[in-house]
Order: structure tokens, then C-alpha cells, then sequence
């Protein structure tokens, strides 16, 4: 009898493609502004060339329906933002926000943010990651799925300039305690808390209308801010 075949934790996925419907308005967006905002995953990245000048790059992994990369890529136009998402409506969504309030620093990647990281994003070259509200993966036998895991933090490592930093938020507060462990556990990277643990929400992280309906209900959220030495 063959072994069973291993499967390295670092490759099981973070997410499921859970597609849905898109909108009238979303499917206009794919359709008529895919090639304006949309990066192939099979061409090699270009920062300048992707956005037409030199900036500091943000990622957002999982964008969900963009509001909130929208909203900071609006305030803060001197930064370039990359975004990554696998669902595809949201990718829509977002680009219907891009046009509708010419927004231009921002570029998106539909596809595995994993993926996108490890093959495409040079080393050493971003100013910050955020993760912001991932699938906490609640159930004890699916926390392997969990995208913040130690060879996470190690590819964090490796794509961070000196002094980048990751910004993750939850209002799952065990995948927050879970992920200050895993943080705290790796190396290169320091909890910008002055207590060594959550940090409180940064002016530019925008409450999503989730979230504030959350806190009204008296629901937690932990933020944390870990910067590369």
C-alpha cells in the first residue's frame, strides 16, 4: 500500500473561490475596465511601468468589495496600491469605485495573493502589507488554513523594505491572539504596540460599514501593526 501523500502546510489555501453573482454594474466593470486596472498574473511585475511612476507600494491581500482601498487610495494619492482578491464580483466593485471617483493608484491582481508574493513582488521592495478582516477559518480542524502562519511571516520578511510594515485586522479575537503569537514567534519583525500587543485602528484605516455596525453591537476588533527592523 502506496503512503499517503504529505502536504506541505505552507501551500494549503487561505480561501475558497466562493464566486457569486456580480452585479449589473460589476459585470459592466469587468468588462469594460479590466485591461485599465488588472494585472496578468502570467507577466512579470513592474511597479513604475504598472502605474506610471515611482511611489511606495501598499499591498492589500482579500480586498473583499474594495470600499476600504478605495477610500485610502483616495486619501493618500502619493502611494501606489496593489490589490489582490479571488472573488470576482469584488473585483468588479472595486473598479466601478476606481472609475466613478478617478481614482489612479491602484492596480489589481485576481488571483492567489500567495502566489502573487512569492513570484512576482520583488524582495525587499514594499512599503507596507495589509490584511484587513481575512476568514478567521473559526473551526479548530480548518486553522491550517489560516493565511498568517510562520512561512507567511517569513515571505512578509523577504518583500518588506527596512522599516515596512504588515497591518492585519480582526473581529475574531481568537485569530487575533493567534496571529500576535505567530508574529511575536518570527524574526525581523517588531509589535508597533507600545504595550507589545493590539495597537488601536490608524486614522488611515477606514471603517468598513460591517465593522461599525459591529462596534455598535459592542463586538471587538483587533488591529496589529508589526514594522521590519
Amino acid at each position: 500500500m502506496s503512503e499517503p501523500q504529505k502536504i506541505d502546510p505552507a501551500k494549503i489555501k487561505s480561501f475558497i473561490r466562493r464566486q457569486g453573482r456580480a452585479t449589473a454594474g460589476q459585470k459592466q466593470a469587468l468588462e469594460s475596465h479590466w485591461d485599465k486596472y488588472c494585472l496578468s498574473p502570467q507577466a512579470s511585475f513592474d511597479a513604475e511601468q504598472a502605474f506610471g511612476r515611482q511611489a511606495p507600494l501598499i499591498v492589500e491581500i482579500g480586498f473583499g468589495n474594495g470600499d476600504s482601498l478605495a477610500a485610502m487610495a483616495a486619501a493618500n494619492p502619493d502611494l501606489n496600491y496593489l490589490g489582490i482578491e479571488v472573488h470576482r464580483p469584488g473585483v468588479g466593485h472595486l473598479m466601478m469605485l476606481l472609475e466613478q471617483r478617478g481614482i489612479t493608484n491602484v492596480r489589481i491582481y485576481h488571483h492567489d495573493a500567495i502566489e502573487i508574493l512569492e513570484q512576482k513582488i520583488a524582495d525587499h521592495s514594499l512599503a507596507g502589507v495589509h490584511l484587513f478582516f481575512p476568514d478567521p477559518w473559526q473551526k479548530r480542524r480548518h486553522h491550517k488554513r489560516r493565511i498568517v502562519r510562520p512561512s507567511f511571516v517569513e515571505l512578509l520578511n523577504k518583500k518588506l523594505m527596512a522599516g515596512g510594515y504588515f497591518h492585519a485586522a480582526t473581529d475574531w479575537e481568537h485569530y487575533a491572539k493567534d496571529m500576535l503569537g505567530i508574529l511575536s514567534a518570527g524574526t525581523g519583525l517588531q509589535n508597533s504596540s507600545p504595550t507589545n500587543d493590539f495597537c488601536e485602528r490608524p486614522a488611515y484605516r477606514p471603517l468598513t460599514k460591517f465593522e461599525n455596525r459591529g462596534l455598535g453591537l459592542g463586538h471587538g476588533v483587533w488591529d496589529l501593526i508589526f514594522r521590519k527592523l
